[in-house]
């Protein structure tokens, strides 16, 4: 028998996370094109896309260090409760913000306030989750839990949530948010129900010491050090584009926020893609080539983007992009699994997610001042395509120094 079937607990964790994730896939696209119905600054949509991460770079490290002293159930409840709230939030800025035609700025900065607080406890549920899991499953099955929770992670949150995001935005622009409301409040409900074992004795040492030993470790470990560097400069370059890419969409390639939806679409099927395949090629090639490989061929996708005006050549740019991420990612996971004494491993992780992820909302905030000032010289278009250009360029530059340095043996 399955996990799914045969574990109630699991499967009230399951559906929790299914239904957070189809809210993680709205929101993904529903803040970003609120954010141009409101302005078409570029700075200021860009600030939203800002405020999103920037609570991975403020508090990854301590809720990373925090949720081994907490209760994990309670953690998670209050975070889904918290962004249902945040949902009804936006709301209300859409309903005062009536006509959107001519809304003032505070509109824009009262969004970008819910998206950092929608982010800030997506950080306290990301980090509770992972830890959770293994007390919810036994050893043996955790492999096939983190299996399913994966596939119905990137189905939910990449293949339906963008896509329904769009229809529901076409349909009236506060039903992503009313569904969202929805959603969080179905798994607030799912994790309350659960019936977990008492939680071993925690660890009431003092919380800035057991920081200290994890960035000890990193610092003192060349390779992951550089990996964990390397990959906040790749998500700061991605997040440049990234950001611009819903203006691109609309301006340059013509596309519905429905289209939009379904563009996203096909990096989700990357990833996938990715998942599937790239174990298979990591074998093949073996760990470093694999790595190698990823970073050259993600300097095409942005090419690809600089150049064209086709949303068919945008979506195969996006499917490279997402696949050679992923390859990226499945060397790079199993070599902290390995390498990282277990004693360490979540301090380790949370301040490599630090590097990773927090690097994030600065890229993202760059790719709009990028816009905004290559605008009066370039014209519109140009300035669009730039940020494409030069996330192109700094992916060759850390191609160079990967080949040169990283040396992955697993």
């Amino acid at each position: 028998m399955t996990t799914l079937a045969a574990n109630r607990n699991y499967r009230f964790f399951f559906s929790a996370s299914a239904v957070s994730n189809l809210g993680d896939g709205v929101g993904a696209l529903a803040f970003p094109w609120l954010a141009t119905l409101l302005t078409r600054d570029a700075s200021l949509i860009a600030l939203v896309a800002f405020a999103t991460r920037l609570p991975w770079f403020l508090f990854s490290v301590p809720v990373g260090a925090l949720v081994d002293r907490r209760d994990l159930r309670r953690l998670m409840v209050q975070a889904d409760l918290f962004r249902l709230l945040i949902s009804l939030g936006v709301i209300g800025v859409i309903a005062a913000a009536q006509p959107m035609a001519t809304v003032g700025s505070w509109a824009i900065w009262a969004l970008a306030g819910l998206a950092f607080l929608m982010g800030s406890a997506e950080v306290v549920r990301d980090n509770a989750a992972q830890t959770m899991l293994p007390r919810v499953v036994s050893d043996d099955q955790l492999e096939t839990a983190n299996g399913q929770l994966w596939s119905i992670e990137n189905v939910m949150g990449s293949f339906v949530g963008p896509p329904l995001a769009g229809v529901l935005i076409a349909w009236a622009v506060p039903g992503p948010f009313l569904l969202n409301a929805v959603v969080f409040g179905l798994s607030t409900w799912a994790l309350w129900v659960l019936a977990l074992p008492p939680m071993l004795p925690r660890d009431h040492g003092r919380l800035t010491q057991a920081i200290r030993e994890g960035w000890r470790y990193l610092r003192d470990h060349l390779l992951l050090y550089r990996l964990a560097i390397m990959l906040g400069l790749m998500n700061a370059l991605t997040m440049m584009s990234m950001t611009v890419l819903i203006l691109f969409s609309q301006e340059i390639l013509g596309l519905s926020a429905t289209g939009h939806g379904i563009l996203l679409t096909a990096g989700a099927a990357g990833g996938v893609a990715g998942g599937l395949f790239g174990p298979r090629l990591t074998r093949f090639l073996g760990p470093q080539r694999s790595l190698h490989l990823a970073l050259i061929a993600v300097i095409v996708p942005y090419v690809v983007m600089a150049l064209t005006g086709s949303a068919w050549l945008v979506a195969v740019a996006l499917f490279i992009e997402i696949f050679a991420g992923t390859t990226w990612n499945i060397v790079t996971v199993s070599y902290r699994q390995r390498s990282i004494p277990p004693a360490l491993l979540g301090r380790v992780n949370a301040i490599y997610r630090f590097f990773g992820w927090g690097m994030m909302p600065f890229g993202a905030l760059l790719g709009g001042w990028i816009v905004d000032l290559a605008q009066p010289g370039l014209g519109r278009e140009l300035a669009l395509r730039l940020p494409f250009a030069l996330t192109a360029l700094g992916f060759a530059g850390l191609a160079v120094y990967g080949v040169m340095r990283l040396r992955v043996r697993i």
